[in-house]
């Protein structure tokens, strides 16, 4: 039962072999049998999963049984979820209850979807390893041959090893410059970030608002595009929120790739890549080829201003966005002799390392004297860079490249070194300036048996593309390693 994918599961309750109360049980005992060392989860939520659980089996009894009825799912824990505790994985928010429920979650409700609780994350989204929670390391359920512990990626690293590690059938990310993909990349698993603007960043706790934006992570393709059908949509309460008709995503997964156009990008050969993701990409390139797509070289030349532009321009946002964190209207509070003391001493007992010190980069580069400098010309840069998007996909339908330009690293291996660790969004920062949509796909793994991922690049609101391309990538490279640590398995 927790080998199934979503697509099997709903197949399943439908036919009635299982109950949504069997499942929901299920994934309730394997998060309470691997999260104390996985750590995946902040909040569980067990009781409320059951209830929804009891609700979805009676729907489906009367005939009435919405999309994902009865799926047990994690929810990052960046979304408000009303009367449940959303931290963002700081201590600032600990004691934070939200009076409301962000858009992704209550359409993901409104479908069914069981939440079996809050994945951990790195601090307000801001990491790549999923290291810097106030809550503590996310260990990746995969394994070195070493036997070092692993990070998941991150930010969204707990959601990534909810799912590789059968504790939940899918979960809610975000992706602010590659949190959805270079998790799944380091999971094994698939994960999508949709085009900016095609969920609903309403009730999301902001990093960078120009840049963020949810997106579903999954065990397969087909399970990612069933979850995206549920999160999309128009939202008048976001501005940033597009009125587009929602695609049938399931059904793009089968289209096949006969007789597209698939751009390789020549400026993600990049220095010190390691050989196993250059032959992997090969692979990637040969399956396409077999399946009917004709591959043409694509330049992005501004590619490589990529991570300082996003080092500009996310730190910016967050400075300004995280300013509402000021011990006054809500999260922690640390009394002072006035008002500024009060600030002062509950910003630095409330946020990590990680998140001050892109609170200093933001302020500077916004500060007078430097905003000309830095932040107006790397917006110019980032105009580049969608133009680059734009010229390429005037030739091409979509564009492949590896996800991350490594597999997972040991916990604490680049702590030391922030730079390194930022370097981790080399391949995906790109899709988050240019707002375009982005897939992982697992597709392999390395001489040390960990997973890798190859990443598909899509037009701005052409998901359906995207998803066509990955699920032929999936099929042909035929993944099926599962993580040493899962539920169902000794470790």
């Amino acid at each position: 039962m927790l080998d199934m994918s979503i697509a099997e599961a709903l197949a399943a309750l439908a036919a009635k072999k299982i109950s949504a109360v069997e499942l929901t049980d299920a994934h309730i005992s394997a998060v309470e049998a691997l999260n104390p060392r996985l750590n995946a989860f902040i909040t569980i939520t067990a009781d409320q999963a059951r209830a929804q659980a009891r609700a979805a089996d009676a729907a489906r009894a009367v005939g009435n049984a919405p999309a994902l009825s009865g799926i047990p799912i994690a929810m990052k824990d960046l979304f408000c979820t009303e009367g449940v505790r959303t931290t963002a994985g700081s201590k600032i928010l600990e004691p934070f209850i939200p009076p409301y429920e962000s858009t992704v979650s209550a359409r993901l409700k409104a479908a069914g979807a069981v939440m079996l609780g809050k994945a951990n994350l790195d601090e307000f989204a801001m990491g790549s390893s999923n290291i810097t929670s106030a809550y503590g390391a996310v260990e990746n359920p995969w394994q070195r041959d070493d036997g070092a512990k692993l990070v998941p990626g991150g930010s969204s690293g707990g959601s990534a090893a909810a799912v590789a590690a059968r504790m939940a059938m899918g979960a809610t990310g975000t992706d602010t410059g590659g949190s959805i993909r270079q998790p799944a990349s380091f999971t094994g698993i698939a994960g999508i970030k949709p085009t900016y603007g095609r969920c609903s960043r309403f009730g999301i706790v902001a990093f960078a608002s120009s840049l963020d934006q949810a997106g579903p992570m999954a065990r397969t393709v087909e399970d990612c595009a069933i979850l995206l059908g549920a999160m999309s949509g128009f939202d008048e309460r976001d501005s940033t929120s597009a009125d587009r008709p929602v695609p049938d995503f399931r059904a793009a997964c089968a289209r096949g790739v006969q007789g597209l156009r698939i751009g390789i990008p020549r400026e993600y050969r990049v220095d010190g890549m390691a050989p196993e993701i250059e032959t992997l990409w090969q692979s990637g390139i040969d399956w396409l080829k077999r399946a009917g797509a004709e591959i043409i070289d694509v330049s992005l030349p501004h590619t490589k201003y990529g991570l300082p532009v996003y080092y500009i321009v996310a730190p910016a946002e967050a400075s300004s966005n995280l300013a509402r964190y000021d011990g006054v209207r809500f999260g922690a509070r640390v009394d002072g002799a006035d008002l500024i003391d009060l600030y002062e001493r509950t910003r630095a007992a409330g946020f990590g390392a990680e998140v001050k010190r892109r609170i200093m980069i933001g302020t500077y580069v916004l500060s007078a004297g430097y905003y000309d400098a830095y932040y107006l010309r790397a917006q110019k840069v980032r105009a580049l860079m969608l133009r680059d998007f734009n010229e390429a996909f005037a030739t091409v339908d979509a564009i492949l490249t590896p996800t991350a330009p490594s597999a997972a690293f040991a916990i604490g291996e680049k702590m030391d070194d922030p730079v390194t660790m930022y370097l981790n969004d080399v391949f995906t920062v790109p899709s988050n300036l240019a707002g375009v949509p982005a897939m992982s796909v697992p597709a392999g793994l390395d001489a040390r048996g960990l997973p890798l991922g190859l990443q598909v690049i899509g037009r701005h609101f052409d998901e359906e593309t995207v998803f066509a391309v990955s699920a032929t990538l999936e099929r042909a490279a035929g993944f099926t390693a599962m993580p040493a640590v899962r539920a169902g398995a000794s470790s």
